[in-house]
């Protein structure tokens, strides 16, 4: 009978590998290891529903056209932040209608993230440079480890981590988005982190790169190009970075440490990079095509902007990636979706 069961199991899940769906299990056995090795890599990709399809883009309406700055997915809503405005947070559980939101603090928040059901958002500027908020509507000011000009934040393994380009311990970390420590780093301007694959990945300028495993204990690793690098993200097995600088702007590496050049589809200011359902989306704040698309980071192909605006970042939930503009006055949303 176990026989029986077993080869019942094998048989569904070459089934539903074949129709694309990823069973959960990464789990192997000596009689499947190839079938489930396989699968396992699968997995670590997430859905790849978005590949081989064209993205098609419809502009949306903000609820106050303030110079956006951030957006991320979490706890099935998207939230973004913006440099200025009454309304300084919105709130979509979609994508496509948006709530604005008064925060704690005003002032030039640059960067949010989310995580252990918290969004965090840091400002370079701000008087308070650190505000948490569990729904994206209600936000509360938060003390920053040291008065630096924080420029990104992100959240991983447990632990928030924010980088500074001034300073002197540019780093900081908290395991809450609460209270935050004070970490000490190789000394450069850091302007970008993010996490992927068990390992913080930080750039700063002049192509310095650190890496850590838990944003406490930090390790430089061999310069990149010295391009402006305004983004970094992590999927499909791959970190992959973008700039507004250089000749090639953008960057691939399989572990955060060793990176390659790649080419961009045009030189623009690639200022924001996500990954979603096996594909690479950069936007950019100038150029013909605003747009970029990638299933591996590798080979980029262009793709013409709904609006000729400066897109300012991008991310993806919920099957949809949402992308936003800093045009104080005049700023947008933009959304497409895989389905």
């Amino acid at each position: 009978m176990r026989k029986i069961v077993r080869t019942v199991l094998l048989s569904s899940m070459l089934i539903i590998s074949a129709i694309g769906c990823t069973p959960k299990s990464e789990k192997d056995d000596s009689s499947s290891l190839l079938l489930l090795g396989a699968l396992a890599s699968a997995n670590n990709t997430g859905s790849l529903g978005c590949q081989n399809k064209t993205l098609n883009w419809t502009l949306r309406t903000p609820p106050e056209t303030n110079g956006w700055m951030s957006v991320t997915f979490g706890d099935n809503r998207f939230v973004a932040i913006a440099a200025n405005g009454t309304t300084a947070a919105m709130v979509s559980s979609d994508g496509i209608t948006w709530t604005g939101h008064t925060t704690s603090e005003t002032g030039s928040f640059i960067s949010i993230t989310h995580g252990n059901g918290l969004y965090v958002t840091t400002s370079p500027s701000a008087t308070n440079k650190v505000m948490s908020s569990p729904d994206g509507a209600n936000w509360t000011d938060r003390t920053a480890a040291s008065l630096n000009t924080w420029q990104s934040v992100t959240f991983g393994n447990g632990t928030f981590v924010a980088v500074s380009t001034n300073g002197t311990d540019r780093v900081m970390s908290s395991p809450e988005g609460i209270t935050w420590t004070s970490r000490n780093v190789p000394l450069n301007s850091w302007s970008q982190v993010t996490y992927g694959n068990g390992i913080f990945v930080a750039l700063g300028a002049s192509g310095k790169v650190m890496t850590s495993p838990d944003g406490i204990t930090w390790t430089a690793r061999t310069d990149v190009e010295t391009n402006t690098w305004y983004s970094v993200v992590y999927g499909n097995g791959q970190f992959v970075a973008v700039a507004g600088t250089g000749t090639n702007r953008v960057m691939t590496s399989p572990d955060g440490i060793t990176w390659t050049p790649r080419s961009a589809t045009e030189g623009n200011t690639w200022i924001s990079v996500t990954y979603g359902n096996g594909l690479f989306v950069a936007v950019s704040q100038d150029g013909t095509n605003r747009i970029m698309t990638s299933e591996d980071g590798i080979n980029w192909k262009a793709q013409l902007a709904p609006e000729q605006i400066a897109w300012k970042t991008i991310t993806f939930g919920n099957n949809r990636f949402v992308g936003v503009s800093n045009n104080t006055g005049s700023s947008k949303i933009m959304t497409a979706s895989c389905e």
